[in-house]
């Protein structure tokens, strides 16, 4: 089951909640970090199995889907305006 929610950054709506039928539920949403678009996933929903709570960056290429570092030096990821709270050393590696 996969539901679209409205808003690409900033708060995101959908037009109904149906979380309490899923087993999972992944968001996958795009945030703005360093003049760019970025791309985060993390799991919100997970009735079984380990459950990690991590936001990672991750990228589509021609090998596949790649899953980044957790993303620890960003506050507010998910809000798709995320304010930077890490060194400016770790800014420049991104």
């Amino acid at each position: 089951m996969v539901v679209g929610q409205y808003g690409l950054v900033g708060s995101m709506q959908s037009p109904i909640d149906m979380s309490y039928l899923a087993d999972t539920v992944v968001l996958m949403r795009y945030f703005e970090a360093v003049g760019s678009i970025h791309q985060a996933i993390s799991v919100l929903k997970k009735r079984a199995g380990e459950h990690e709570r991590t936001i990672r960056e991750y990228k589509i290429g021609p090998g596949g889907i790649l899953l980044g570092d957790p993303l620890t030096d960003f506050q507010g990821v998910l809000t798709g305006v995320p304010i930077f709270k890490g060194s400016e050393e770790n800014l420049m590696k991104s």
